[in-house]
C-alpha cells in the first residue's frame, strides 16, 4: 500500500486545479483568493509555493509552503537591544537565515493544511515532508541552500500524526501561544460582554472608552485604503519595527490587495483624530472565526488614547453582533489581550537544520531564536 499520495507544487495561482476551492472553502487562508493575495503581495524576502495533494486524480488536501531568505531584511525587530537579541541575530545570519516553513508564517494558527474528510492525515504528512525535501533541492538549485525546514502551528490534538520516522531527528518546539477569545452563544451584543466583566474590568472599559472620546472610527473601503496607503504602511511599520522579533515586512500594497481580493471578508477600520489617520486594524471572516490580521497606530497617542485596547474592545463589540463563535487574537501583546478574556492555546511545531550537527543541537539555539516573554494570565469574567 502507497505511504504517502502524489503531489503537485505550483509557483502560480492560475495553476491550481479548479476544484481547490472545494477544500480552500474551509480555511480562508488556504481559498485561492488568500494564495492570490500571497502571489501579488508577499514580503519582499518570501516566496510562496501551494500544494496539492491527490489520491489518483482526485485533490484529497492542500497546503501552502514559505520560504524565508532573512538575509534580505533590514531589521529584525529594533525593540530588545540586549546580548540576546544581538545573539539571535548573529545565529540567524550565520546558520538560519534561508528558512523553508510548510504553513503560514503571517498567520497564527493551523493554517499549513486542508485535508479532505477521505484522506489520511499521516499520509499526508508524509507526503508534505516529501515536498519539503523536492523544495530543498529547487532552492538549491538556484543557490539558495534552506538551513531551516518547519512545519508550523499545530494544535495539541494533531500532535500524534507526526510521530512518524520522518519526524524522528526533528526538534519539537512550543511558542507563545495563539490567543483566542470565544464568544457564548446566548451573547448577542457589546453589553453581554460588558456585564460579564468584574468591576475591576468593566472599570478597565470604561476608563479605556472615556480616552478615546474624539476619536472617529470608521471603515474604509478600496478607494480610501489606496488614497492612505503611504500613511497606513508608516503606522504598520511603526508597530512592526517596535515587536520584538521579525523574520518579514509586509509590502506596501497589502492592504489594498486584500480588499481587492477579498472584498467583504477582509475588513479595514481607520482610526482618526483631527481628521488625521492615527491608527487601523484588519479583520479577515474565516467562517465562523474572525481572525485578526495586522494593524498599525502612532505610539504617542496610542499610549494617550488607549488606542489598541480599544481596538481589542472594537473587535469583540463587532465579532458579538454578527455572531461569530471566537476571534483569533493571535501571539502578540498576551497580556494585554489575556485582559478582555482571551486565552491562551498552546501551538506546537517542528523544526530540522540540514547540519546534522547543528540539528543536535536545536534545543539549545532555539531559546535564542524565539524571544521568551514573561506574561501573567488575567481572567476578566465574573466568577
Amino acid at each position: 500500500m502507497e505511504t504517502t499520495y502524489s503531489y503537485e507544487i505550483y509557483n502560480h495561482t492560475d495553476q491550481l486545479p479548479q476544484n481547490w476551492n472545494d477544500l480552500g472553502s474551509k480555511n480562508i487562508f488556504l481559498s485561492k483568493e488568500y494564495l492570490e493575495i500571497l502571489e501579488k503581495s508577499a514580503p519582499l524576502n518570501m516566496t510562496c509555493h501551494f500544494i496539492g495533494l491527490f489520491e489518483k486524480q482526485d485533490l484529497v488536501g492542500i497546503a501552502v509552503s514559505q520560504f524565508l531568505d532573512l538575509n534580505k531584511l533590514e531589521s529584525f525587530g529594533d525593540r530588545d537591544q540586549c546580548i540576546k537579541a544581538h545573539i539571535r541575530k548573529l545565529i540567524l545570519k550565520k546558520f538560519s537565515s534561508h528558512v523553508l516553513l510548510i504553513g503560514n508564517n503571517m498567520l497564527t494558527g493551523q493554517n499549513a493544511y486542508v485535508l479532505s474528510e477521505k484522506a489520511d492525515p499521516v499520509k499526508a504528512i508524509r507526503t508534505l515532508k516529501k515536498v519539503a525535501e523536492n523544495l530543498k533541492y529547487k532552492f538549491k538549485s538556484i543557490g539558495k541552500k534552506v538551513h531551516i525546514t518547519t512545519f508550523k502551528d499545530f494544535h495539541h490534538g494533531s500532535l500524534n500524526n507526526f510521530k512518524i520516522d520522518e519526524f524522528k531527528t526533528n526538534y519539537k518546539y512550543c511558542i507563545q501561544p495563539n490567543m483566542t477569545f470565544s464568544i457564548p452563544a446566548h451573547w448577542k451584543t457589546e453589553q453581554d460582554y460588558i456585564d460579564s466583566l468584574s468591576k475591576k474590568y468593566r472599570d478597565q472599559y470604561k476608563r479605556a472608552r472615556k480616552k478615546a472620546i474624539g476619536i472617529e472610527k470608521r471603515k474604509l473601503h478600496l478607494e480610501e485604503i489606496i488614497a492612505y496607503e503611504e500613511t497606513i504602511y508608516d503606522l504598520y511599520a511603526h508597530v512592526a519595527r517596535n515587536a520584538p522579533f521579525n523574520t518579514f515586512f509586509l509590502a506596501k500594497n497589502h492592504f489594498r490587495v486584500c480588499k481587492e481580493t477579498l472584498k467583504d471578508n477582509f475588513l479595514f477600520y481607520g482610526y482618526f483624530l483631527d481628521t488625521k489617520l492615527i491608527g487601523f486594524n484588519t479583520l479577515i471572516k474565516n467562517g465562523k472565526s474572525m481572525d485578526t490580521y495586522f494593524l498599525g497606530y502612532d505610539d504617542s497617542i496610542q499610549r494617550e488614547k488607549m488606542l489598541y485596547l480599544n481596538m481589542l474592545y472594537d473587535m469583540i463589540a463587532y465579532s458579538i453582533k454578527k455572531e461569530f463563535k471566537e476571534i483569533i487574537f493571535s501571539r502578540t501583546a498576551l497580556e494585554i489581550k489575556s485582559s478582555v478574556g482571551a486565552k491562551p492555546v498552546e501551538m506546537f511545531g517542528f523544526m530540522e537544520h540540514s547540519n546534522p550537527y547543528i540539528n543536535k543541537q536545536v534545543y539549545r539555539i532555539f531559546p535564542y531564536l524565539e524571544p521568551t516573554v514573561d506574561w501573567k494570565e488575567r481572567n476578566p469574567f465574573k466568577e
